[in-house]
């Protein structure tokens, strides 16, 4: 076995996929990235959720919105709903690990909210039921998800598809798309500092 070369097999597969989703979503990336920054600007905030590397997706994700991306700038409202362990772990004990989220969203959450489910293969039963309760509370859903046609899709106005069946790869673009909509959101609220202009 070649180490160096399974490396480079690896590398040149994740490029490839990143690429990919990038261009098959590239509106979707702009759509979502205008809808959380309206949310925002509006005094709502953007709630994200997930499973597994998923849930550090969104704490990640969400750390980017309320310290910063790249741009000095005030903090914007966001919550991972993956972080309290006393309040995952109390759910999961009473209501049953299905309910991790909805009833998180049912104290947090307010009409006019962003929810942003997070899950590779799509078909997570915690997500699809927050997403569902988002729904009802009129909240604006974004899915970010593995190959199409999972059931994430069915309760998200908008889903962004990572076409690819390997969990590694899906979440190393999951990732990249979480970035550029951060910065994209900055953007659209900021503008550009002259220093970072080229």
């Amino acid at each position: 076995m070649n180490l160096k070369s399974e490396i480079s097999e690896r590398a040149k597969a994740s490029q490839k996929l990143i690429e990919e989703s990038l261009k098959e979503n590239l509106e979707k990336i702009v759509l979502a990235s205008q809808k959380i920054a309206s949310a925002i600007k509006a005094g709502n905030k953007l709630l994200v959720f997930g499973n597994g590397g998923s849930a550090s997706q969104a704490q990640h994700l969400s750390a980017e919105f309320v310290n910063r991306m790249v741009m000095e700038r005030k903090p914007l409202a966001s919550i991972a709903l993956t972080t309290d362990t006393s309040i995952l772990t109390s759910i999961s004990n009473d209501r049953g690990f299905d309910e991790i989220f909805t009833i998180q969203l049912k104290a947090l959450a307010k009409k006019g909210d962003i929810a942003l489910g997070i899950s590779t293969s799509g078909n997570s039963p915690n997500v699809i039921k927050a997403l569902k309760l988002a729904g009802e509370m009129s909240l604006y859903r974004i899915g970010l998800a593995g190959a199409p046609g999972s059931k994430i899709g069915e309760f998200s106005e908008l889903c962004l598809w990572t076409d690819s069946k390997s969990t590694p790869r899906i979440q190393e673009a999951h990732l990249v798309i979480g970035h550029i909509i951060c910065e994209l959101v900055d953007l659209i609220l900021f503008g550009e500092k002259p220093d970072e202009k080229e």
